[in-house]
């Protein structure tokens, strides 16, 4: 895994040293995705300057050094991620006559370019990457990331010059980048508590989209181009369901198992130690049950515990742990370390970005740095069959008929009067979840608002209008015959991209770890999706098929559980140790000077969330989050 970033000056005058100087500045902002090895090359006479630095995974040699070259020398590339097929790419290109000089899969790639082309050679590819693929024949730049998003890839045209790069501070260190806030993206941030694909920011800056490629001809500067996909989650998704398989559920488990399997054991490929997450959890407990039983040796498995019960899984995962047989390490961390994390955050997000389950992340990514420098982990499981409660909770009274108005209207002021007087954070959030729930009658407007913290018609955010995102195209969405798989295909376009890979990205890197994903493997996707929806749920269970394959590993009373999920106790911490770092970047002076909210809502929200009465923390920390990283970014 590594970082990757470069320009493309279109006036075409800078000399080659100071497009190297420059792109040189810009690789090293990403050293901690890349401290193994750094390298540069620019075509002068284009004003192209690719920067690239490496964390050795596959060829721990010279050989893999980057930017690489094909051994016609008419492709060059910078790449971040892992193919986890590309010995099978090898041996088709060895059998068209192309000889190796590495075993690293970016040589594969470079190679596949020349003899494919770009589009046919991502479309072979299993695996993870961000990619900048420069044709020196034509002068075109190609940038690439992969099918679901797990690695990143940013661009944006300023003035004279096109930029990318892996984190948005690469782009930021180049003189010619302006850092302009987008202020229209902002009551997005706030109602999602992330900033979602295509946005950034900044003004005239992008996140190249999951499963799509930009070709930018280097020596047209009039030249407005657009990503294309060379992958659909959406025509996967379609396919799939207008095709399901047909057997029994046992068969059926049968099926799903081998292509889990199958690609669990293409991502055990490395050449560095190796582990993976473990939370006790289905997912995690199911990725790390496949590697077991693919594996000679006991696998790696890591975990941090919380002092709070409420938080803490680390005695689910140590049982499940003894149970495979894993080589396992668990490490408590104090409540004072967790906040230690904090101040971190906005340099390793490098935007705006509020998921508070980013601490723990961290956390047991910088674990598992101390021992491997890989790790697996169980991420997308939910997405794919239908684990989330908010899957089911949507759909309160629907079966049943609708609840009239009449009812609906008391019933939900009620719950949200007990949620206001309930003795835990966690009872309190459920009842406050349940009281949105039942405001609406829409079980796709419940779903949406449960899905948000800021409601976008609150306009804290000042002089702006919130960009336009498929949450609000409800005309442009798939007709799935089941609500909730038009839920599961939203999250997995969104919500799986924009904030769970995003974490995982960016607390792992932070620690020059590479963490893999194994269960959003293309066959896996397309496998999730041809199971029947019937076979999926129980009741108000989802992940059935999940949980048939986990029990052959695993017995159901070590994972069959109330879901905890991965955080930690914001809400108590903003009216204890964090209220005076809060109250700071919450000041109504300060919000007031900086000129991006306005400060009466906060307020009111911050002054209601230390009453005690309510739980305001969702709210609070997207602003904070944006206070924070403003701090940094500005000074």
């Amino acid at each position: 895994m590594c970082g990757l970033t470069g320009f493309i000056d279109l006036t075409r005058r800078t000399s080659a040293d100071e497009l190297r100087a420059r792109v040189t500045t810009m690789a090293d902002t990403l050293r901690h995705r890349g401290p193994d090895d750094a390298g540069v090359w620019v075509d002068e006479a284009a004003g192209v300057a690719l920067g690239h630095r490496r964390l050795a995974i596959l060829d721990l040699s010279p050989l893999g050094h980057q930017p690489m070259f094909s051994h016609d020398g008419h492709w060059c590339i910078a790449y971040n991620g892992e193919i986890y097929n590309h010995n099978e790419l090898r041996r088709d290109l060895q059998q068209r006559g192309v000889q190796f000089k590495s075993t690293s899969d970016t040589e594969t790639l470079v190679e596949g370019f020349a003899a494919w082309g770009v589009r046919e050679t991502v479309t072979r590819c299993r695996g993870i990457f961000a990619i900048a693929a420069y044709d020196i024949t034509k002068r075109e730049l190609t940038l690439v990331r992969d099918h679901v998003g797990v690695k990143p890839m940013y661009y944006g045209r300023h003035g004279q010059h096109w930029f990318f790069g892996s984190e948005l501070k690469a782009l930021r260190a180049h003189p010619a980048f302006t850092a302009k806030i987008d202020r229209h993206v902002l009551p997005q941030f706030l109602r999602h508590n992330y900033i979602p694909a295509p946005y950034s920011i900044y003004e005239n800056t992008w996140k190249l989209p999951a499963g799509t490629m930009l070709t930018l001809p280097v020596m047209d500067a009039a030249a407005n181009p657009q990503p294309v996909p060379y992958w659909s989650f959406t025509e996967t998704a379609l396919s799939a369901v207008s095709d399901p398989w047909s057997g029994s559920t046992a068969e059926i488990v049968d099926r799903v198992q081998a292509e889990l399997s199958r690609s669990v054991g293409e991502q055990m490929l490395s050449d560095v130690p190796l582990g993976a997450f473990l939370s006790g959890g289905i997912d995690s407990s199911l990725v790390v049950s496949l590697m077991q039983s693919q594996s000679p040796r006991p696998v790696k498995t890591f975990t941090i515990g919380f002092e709070l019960a409420d938080y803490n899984e680390a005695p689910f995962a140590a049982a499940v742990a003894k149970h495979l047989g894993t080589d396992h390490t668990e490490h408590y961390v104090t409540a004072e370390q967790a906040r230690d994390v904090i101040p971190k955050l906005p340099a390793m997000f490098d935007e705006p970005f509020a998921d508070s389950s980013q601490i723990p992340t961290f956390l047991v990514s910088e674990l598992a740095r101390r021992h491997v420098t890989v790790s697996l982990s169980g991420d997308g499981g939910d997405e794919l069959f239908c684990g989330y409660l908010r899957y089911f909770a949507p759909l309160l009274g629907s079966k049943a008929g609708a609840i009239p108005t009449v009812i609906r209207s008391p019933l939900s002021y009620a719950v949200r009067l007990a949620g206001q007087l309930a003795m835990t954070s966690k009872s309190r959030k459920f009842l406050n979840r349940a009281a949105s729930f039942l405001a609406d009658a829409d079980p796709d407007d419940r779903y949406l608002r449960g899905m948000s913290h800021w409601a976008l018609n609150e306009f804290v955010v000042r002089d702006a209008h919130p960009v336009n995102t498929v949450f609000m195209e409800r005309e442009t969405w798939p007709k799935f015959a089941e609500r909730q798989q038009r839920w599961m295909w939203l999250d997995t376009l969104n919500y799986l991209p924009d904030d769970i890979l995003v974490k995982v990205d960016r607390t792992s890197m932070a620690v020059s770890l590479e963490a893999r994903v194994p269960l959003l493997d293309p066959g896996v996707i397309a496998a999730a999706w041809r199971v029947p929806f019937a076979m999926q749920t129980q009741g108000w269970t989802g992940k059935q098929v999940l949980r048939s394959v986990l029990e052959k590993f695993v017995p159901r009373s070590l994972f069959e559980r109330p879901k905890k999920g991965f955080g930690v106790p914001i809400a108590e911490w903003l009216r204890g140790p964090l209220r005076d770092w809060a109250e700071a970047l919450l000041s109504e002076q300060r919000l007031q000077s900086e000129g991006y909210f306005h400060a009466a809502p906060i307020r009111q929200k911050w002054a209601e969330h230390q009453s005690g009465r309510v739980d305001r923390a969702y709210h609070l920390w997207d602003i904070l989050m944006f206070q924070a990283w403003l701090e940094e970014v500005e000074g």
